[in-house]
């Protein structure tokens, strides 16, 4: 007679496979609603910056712009 529980590794079910493709679609879904926390810092670091003259320009020597000069001047 054979047991009817095996101690080894089960063959892949149908059942699996759609419970594993429902859990995907969830979370997918799931990303897709929640509301993004990202942009919230985005928006203050704009904010910080002075405002573009009204003639035209903007280009200012900020201190990334002199960090950059420093690495191409070697």
């Amino acid at each position: 007679m054979q047991d009817s529980q095996t101690t080894g590794p089960r063959p892949a079910s149908r059942r699996g496979f759609f419970f594993g493709a429902a859990t995907v679609g969830a979370a997918a879904a799931a990303v897709t609603v929640l509301p993004k926390v990202v942009e919230a810092p985005a928006a203050t670091a704009a904010n910080s910056l002075p405002p573009p003259p009204e003639k035209g320009g903007g280009y200012s020597l900020s201190e990334h712009v002199k960090r950059y000069y420093k690495t191409t001047s070697a």
